[in-house]
């Protein structure tokens, strides 16, 4: 245990209407979960997606460590992307998380859903993770299932560990450990030409466009979250949806039970899940590998 004094403020207010969930056990949540979520949290550049009044009204993103935040709230100054001047600014101070008191204070401060870098703090330009983020453009999540079993494959086929979770939203996140010796850059090409392999073989079913108007129907393979400055949802965090539900870290045999959905774990039964099994992202640092090198039509160094 930490021992900070984290007194939450308004712990009656309702952040979840269609369940009854208050702010005060959303921050006990975050508590509880601490021991599973603090290893994909520490070190890392943290954004705070808000719901001042509640998971049900429009919320934001906040990226900036607040002034009055205590200093045993772990910070950052990092570059980030702006996209409004085409380059990137120097010196944004972001929070970061590497404590149970720490966390439970953000989620206090209003935030539901913690965003993380795939790249740690210290070296920001050397991500030690690459996502892709599975996202169907209706309700067939079997063919969200089908695809992550077969980038599996790919990934394990190229020398990598591939894991999945997930995202508490619409889809599944394919997440694999990297041991921090390529850029960001050298990453995002890479996970680009994986995502254009897949989709060159199933162009009817998968697409890499951003665009939903271009979609047609299909599975978004999205690997934009591999550039510079771009999160992925925590493993863990609590999305603003209905019935607070969680993304979770799954084991891959769970991906073919065609029962799964993305929205199966909550805030109300993942403990009884995290009772019954074994985290199955335990150990997920001791699976970093380096990228692939000369195996993919695309130049990495």
């Amino acid at each position: 245990m930490d021992d900070h004094t984290v007194t939450v403020s308004h712990a009656d207010r309702v952040v979840f209407p269609d369940i009854d969930l208050t702010k005060g056990e959303l921050v006990d949540y975050y508590r509880r979960i601490a021991p599973n979520a603090l290893p994909h949290l520490q070190g890392r550049p943290l954004t705070m997606q808000i719901y001042p009044k509640g998971a049900a009204e429009p919320g934001a993103f906040v990226k900036e460590r607040r002034a009055h935040f205590p200093d045993w709230v772990g910070s950052a100054t990092v570059p980030v992307s702006d996209a409004t001047r085409k380059r990137r600014t120097e010196g944004l101070v972001m929070p970061v998380v590497d404590t149970e008191d720490a966390l439970a204070y953000l989620a206090n401060q209003g935030m539901v859903t913690p965003h993380v870098w795939l790249s740690r703090a210290d070296r920001p330009d050397d991500p030690d993770r690459m996502v892709f983020d599975l996202d169907p453009s209706d309700d067939d999540f079997d063919l969200v299932r089908h695809t992550a079993l077969e980038l599996r494959d790919v990934l394990t086929e190229l020398g990598l560990v591939p894991y999945v979770k997930t995202t508490g939203s619409r889809g599944l996140h394919v997440t694999v450990p990297l041991d921090r010796s390529a850029t960001t850059a050298e990453v995002g090409a890479f996970a680009d030409a994986v995502a254009a392999d897949l989709v060159a073989r199933h162009p009817d079913r998968l697409t890499t466009a951003f665009s939903k108007a271009e979609r047609d129907g299909r599975l978004f393979l999205d690997v934009l979250r591999n550039r510079p400055s771009q999160t992925e949802v925590a493993p863990y965090g609590v999305r603003a949806r209905p019935g607070a539900p969680v993304a979770t870290p799954l084991e891959w045999d769970e991906v073919q039970d065609r029962s799964l959905t993305a929205d199966r774990w909550t805030v109300r039964n993942v403990f009884r899940r995290l009772a019954q099994r074994s985290d199955p992202w335990d150990g997920l640092q001791d699976n970093c590998r380096p990228l692939p090198r000369g195996v993919l039509p695309v130049d990495v160094g």
